[in-house]
């Protein structure tokens, strides 16, 4: 891990303007820089920088940051690599937490594992290059297949010779470990002890992760070289460093080019993504013959929501590839599908096409997925009433498990126009899946609460029955649970907090707007005095916003509805006393990439005060007066989520299993009363609020 020193030294170093000079060409533009945005095809610059306040921002698509979220986004980098990055271009040196001997061990290991894959890639390469036989077999392979020298070079590509120990002999010899050379499957060791190369009499195709390193191999063979041999690829098998149902072949090469298209290309093999390379589409990945796995969607899902199947025409290929293709619709990806011509895979059909006439083939022969099925599997179906029916099962299975109400909507009217039915029926038969689904869901969500539940309470020596709440879950007050009301996790420095309201899809109600305005001055103003308090001997005490926020909630025992919001404050709570705590510095450098970016559109502000503006007309900024406009927000927050909460309260009352129970209908009663008389009172300090008994 980075110390925070480090971290801060690195934010100091870090030119936003010199940063995303590397990547964008900006123009001067009052007192801020603009340039085309690089996230999203820009036509019109609208991507700001800001060298001032040490951020930039895309007003288009919304991307930005400071100079590390724009690396992490640009270079497809975590937290401590986009660290890294900056440190190396500032010359800074990176200090680290001292790790544990277990941790050293397993680094020690994995980075062993690294290593001897960096050698094999380089050994191959040379081999290829340098060697008779990689010359005379491996390259003129290469060549058959049109490969220009530099595809060959961008992708690392290599070539083992046909003896089953060269690899291995000259990998001892240079001082690596037979254990790694096992580990990383590059050898097997035989019943006899011996060493044997795994990819021998094969090119070789590095499989690269995200961030570039090489975790795998695969080799195809050629028949020439090893006759007798009827596998025709062999990959490197599951590792400490290699897991195959996270990896996708290509993903280095295509991570940049696949956000700024905001579009992925989907094909089978190695040679079908270094093609399309060459023809100029580099957004292309191979899940290398294998149907999707969770692991890979999410990955790809991280850089675009749109992808593009390339299928070559095979009929049972294409059958049984999209039973996988759900897994898509279940992440909420956008899936089409483009079928090449008889006789063409993406690998051949881009060596006879460049970039633009693939591309054009592609926008007109796509068809959307849930389309392309149902007219797939109605050519199997014919008049089979059966069939059919089993199709209209199959389809509405798909169409179930997409996560967007509108878009599940769509396809439910045109697949019944397809197929000829009435929408009503699809329509129910979609609910009973999805109720089917959400049933699973919530019995798979209990089992795994009362899993960790028990986990905890025997970790602590505790039975099971008097397991606590798991994942720091308030418990409600009586009257509120009976009610029928459920309460989310809560962060465990606010574990105390329960409200009427439901915790999601409140964003829009007029609370949140001045929760989310309140914060925005915790974090551009945390730090500054906004007024002096007179203590019982006559001495002024400065109070900072963030004393009041927190003072100001505490009376009227309230507390930001959004979790992350009250994680913030509370953060904010902790650190104000720090030496030379600065609330915008702090949250901007936070470790937590959701709250750090939630900072950046908390503080950026698109416009500027034009510089034709009349010096003589004084504007009083937020920071001018803060001592009115923090209280103004405060109680506009209360006034607002009160009677937020007398509304639920009603709902809550309303239930006919409180009728019965004079006790608890007392108690809420008791308790709605009381929010009536502040919010009468919050009324009337407002001035302008008429509360109707």
């Amino acid at each position: 891990m980075i110390d925070q020193v480090t971290i801060d030294r690195i934010l100091d170093a870090a030119q936003i303007m010199d940063v995303v000079s590397d990547f964008v060409t900006l123009r001067k533009r009052g007192v801020n820089y603009v340039g085309l945005c690089p996230f999203h095809s820009d036509k019109t610059p609208s991507f700001y920088v800001s060298p001032a306040k040490g951020l930039c921002k895309c007003f288009a698509c919304g991307k930005g940051g400071n100079a590390v979220h724009f690396i992490m986004e640009h270079e497809q980098m975590s937290y401590p690599e986009a660290l890294k990055y900056l440190a190396k271009k500032y010359n800074i040196e990176i200090k680290e937490r001292e790790l544990s001997d277990e941790e050293k061990f397993v680094q020690s290991e994995r980075e062993s594992l690294f290593i001897v894959n960096n050698f094999a890639r380089d050994y191959f390469q040379n081999i290829l290059k340098n060697h008779i036989d990689g010359r005379s077999i491996g390259m003129a392979y290469f060549r058959n297949r049109g490969f220009r020298d530099d595809i060959i070079e961008k992708f690392q590509l290599g070539y083992c010779i046909d003896s089953h120990d060269a690899f291995s002999k000259e990998a001892l010899q240079k001082g690596y470990k037979k254990e790694y050379l096992v580990k990383t499957g590059l050898c097997y060791e035989t019943d006899d002890h011996r060493l044997r190369d795994r990819f021998w009499g094969r090119v070789i195709f590095p499989v690269h992760t995200l961030s570039g390193k090489v975790v795998a191999f695969g080799g195809r063979v050629l028949a020439n070289a090893t006759k007798g041999i009827k596998v025709k690829y062999v990959n490197s098998p599951e590792s400490e460093i290699y897991h195959k149902s996270n990896e996708l072949y290509g993903i280095y090469f295509a991570k940049q080019a696949i956000v700024k298209q905001d579009r992925c290309f989907l094909v089978e093999g190695y040679t079908d993504v270094i093609s399309m390379h060459q023809s100029g589409i580099e957004n292309v990945v191979a899940s290398s013959g294998t149907a999707l796995t969770p692991g890979q969607i999410r990955m790809i899902h991280r850089f675009t929501n749109n992808m593009t199947v390339l299928y070559d025409g095979d009929a049972a290929g294409i059958k049984a590839s999209i039973r996988g293709i759900d897994m898509l619709l279940e992440e909420g990806m956008n899936i089409k599908v483009c079928l090449l011509p008889d006789g063409d895979d993406p690998d051949s059909f881009a060596r006879k096409h460049n970039s633009t006439e693939f591309q054009a083939f592609i926008s007109e022969h796509e068809t959307d997925f849930i389309r392309f099925k149902t007219n797939l599997l109605l050519e199997d179906a014919g008049k089979d009433p059966i069939k059919r029916a089993e199709l209209i099962g199959n389809l509405v299975q798909s169409i179930s498990i997409i996560p967007e109400a509108i878009v599940r909507d769509v396809y439910i009217k045109e697949c019944a126009q397809l197929l000829h039915v009435e929408d009503k029926l699809l329509v129910s038969e979609v609910a009973k899946r999805r109720e089917t689904q959400a049933e699973k869901r919530a019995e798979q969500t209990e089992r795994d609460r009362r899993i960790a539940a028990r986990t905890a309470a025997m970790s602590q020596g505790e039975p099971a029955g008097n397991a606590p709440m798991p994942d720091g879950d308030v418990p409600l007050p009586p009257e509120v649970a009976d009610a029928g009301y459920t309460e989310a996790p809560f962060p465990p420095q606010e574990d105390n907090y329960a409200s009427f309201i439901p915790q999601e899809g409140k964003e829009g109600q007029e609370f949140y707007k001045f929760e989310r305005l309140i914060l925005q001055a915790v974090v551009r103003y945390g730090e500054r005095v906004m007024c002096n308090l007179t203590d019982e001997e006559g001495n002024e005490i400065p109070v900072t916003v963030i004393e009041y926020v927190i003072n100001d909630l505490k009376e009227d025992d309230l507390a930001f509805h959004n979790p992350l919001h009250r994680q913030m404050l509370s953060e904010a709570a902790t650190h104000m006393h720090d030496s030379g705590f600065v609330a915008e510095r702090y949250f901007l450098a936070h470790p937590d990439q959701v709250i750090s970016k939630l900072s950046v559109d908390l503080i950026n502000v698109r416009y500027q005060l034009s510089k034709y503006h009349s010096k003589s007309q004084k504007i009083v900024t937020d920071e001018e007066r803060l001592y009115e406009l923090v209280p103004m927000l405060m109680i506009n927050f209360k006034y607002a989520i009160v009677t937020e909460e007398l509304k639920h309260m009603l709902y809550a009352l309303q239930d006919p299993a409180l009728a019965h129970d004079n006790e608890k209908c007392d108690s809420l009663m008791q308790r709605y009363n009381e929010l009536r008389t502040v919010q009468s009172i919050m009324a009337k300090r407002l001035g302008d609020r008429v509360v109707l008994r």
